[in-house]
């Protein structure tokens, strides 16, 4: 239990900050699952534009919930398997 005010508000923030950033984290798992799925199958304007979906939220997700490198990183690994 908190003992001061500001500990109640802490509490609270984190908890909000930690439910932003776990849907964040779970969209970009998603969203970077149907772009290989996508990739997968074959269909090469599917694939295009799930790429670019993940690649979207992946960026909105670079410096919040990941680093910037680590979220290039994925950038690059989806781009780099569609090319293929």
């Amino acid at each position: 239990m908190a003992n001061h005010k500001s500990c109640d508000k802490r509490v609270l923030v984190t908890a909000k900050k930690n439910a932003i950033n776990t849907a964040r984290r779970s969209s970009v798992k998603t969203a970077t699952k149907k772009a290989l799925t996508a990739i997968e199958s074959g269909d090469k304007a599917a694939a295009i534009s799930a790429v670019r979906s993940a690649e979207s939220k992946i960026m909105k997700a670079a410096g919040k919930t990941m680093t910037k490198k680590a979220a290039s990183r994925k950038v690059s690994r989806l781009a780099k398997k569609i090319s293929k």
